[in-house]
């Protein structure tokens, strides 16, 4: 006999605003206990150091926080010169120190070698597996880690502001770009060596630090208001996927996980009134004005590939 699940079902995404000093998981701890929720997940980890957007997503939306994670990012950061620590930020030990400072323009100048696809080594102390272990465990184990460079996407990186041992900057890039690897290779290029002692993320795809709302915040909304306030939809991080209306026949045999045949003309004449052709990725069902499932399309067939059971 099966035990009943801890909690109540809520489907949907809540924006936090993740404070300082504490992990992304203690944060998807109080929201748990805040909403006596049965099942969470997050788009992207906040290391303790860091502040700002962290999207949490509810029950069927748990299925969507991939769509999320491939959602470019706004980072504002700060770089301190003169040290590097091992984990290329403030919480970590100095390894190296230097009395060299760079300046504003020299800053400005290097920019450009960091925009752009730019191939870069992830830190150390990061989440990312090594023959199935964590490397930041393996690093504070006392092994030294190799990781492998791989390719990542900055779209935009702008100088903010300079003090002649800081430097401010705001970051905005694709899946997989490590802000504590940028200011460690930056100070490697500078000849002074870097670490990053301030962040703060400003933006997960259509999450936003303006819609964000402090951990602190969250834990009394939810004792006095409507969910409406605080709870976004589950399809939130699906609105880049073409969405399909479904009828009644169509909406049964998906939820049952079986493959549509569009066969008649109306049937495709309603795939180009939605704007999907051959070349089209996932296609978003929509029954009784619900995400109801994910498709796949292959030629006239449509495969569920994810149903959501709300």
């Amino acid at each position: 006999m099966s035990r009943n699940k801890k909690g109540i079902v809520v489907n949907g995404w809540v924006n936090i605003d993740k404070p300082q000093g504490i992990t992304s998981n203690q944060v998807i701890g109080r929201v748990r206990r805040a909403l006596n929720a049965q099942k969470l997940g997050h788009a992207g980890t906040l290391d303790p150091l860091a502040t700002g957007v962290l999207p949490i997503a509810l029950g069927e939306a748990t299925k969507t926080i991939q769509f999320a994670q491939d959602h470019d990012k706004v980072y504002r950061f700060t770089i301190t010169w003169g040290e590097a620590r091992n984990t290329d930020d403030s919480e970590g030990e100095i390894t190296a120190t230097s009395a060299k400072r760079p300046t504003a323009a020299e800053i400005t100048a290097l920019l450009p070698r960091f925009t752009g696809d730019i191939e870069q080594t992830p830190p150390k102390f990061s989440a990312i597996k090594v023959d199935g272990e964590r490397a930041y465990d393996l690093s504070r184990a006392g092994e030294d880690v190799e990781l492998k460079s791989r390719i990542v996407s900055v779209y935009d990186l702008r100088l903010l502001a300079t003090t002649p041992d800081t430097a401010e900057l705001e970051l905005e890039c694709g899946k997989g770009t490590y802000v504590r690897s940028i200011a460690r290779d930056m100070g490697q290029i500078l000849g002074c060596f870097g670490y990053v002692s301030a962040l703060r993320r400003l933006a997960v795809g259509q999450f936003s630090a303006e819609n964000a709302i402090p951990l602190d915040e969250f834990e009394k909304l939810v004792l006095s208001s409507d969910p409406d306030l605080y709870l976004m939809p589950v399809e939130t991080v699906l609105d880049d996927i073409p969405a399909l209306a479904l009828t009644d026949t169509e909406i049964s045999r998906i939820k049952q996980g079986q493959t549509l045949r569009l066969l008649s003309r109306q049937d495709i004449d309603r795939l180009d009134m939605a704007g999907i052709d051959e070349t089209t990725g996932l296609i978003l069902a929509i029954g009784d004005n619900k995400p109801l499932a994910l498709l796949e399309r292959n030629g006239i067939e449509l495969h569920p590939v994810r149903v959501f059971n709300l």
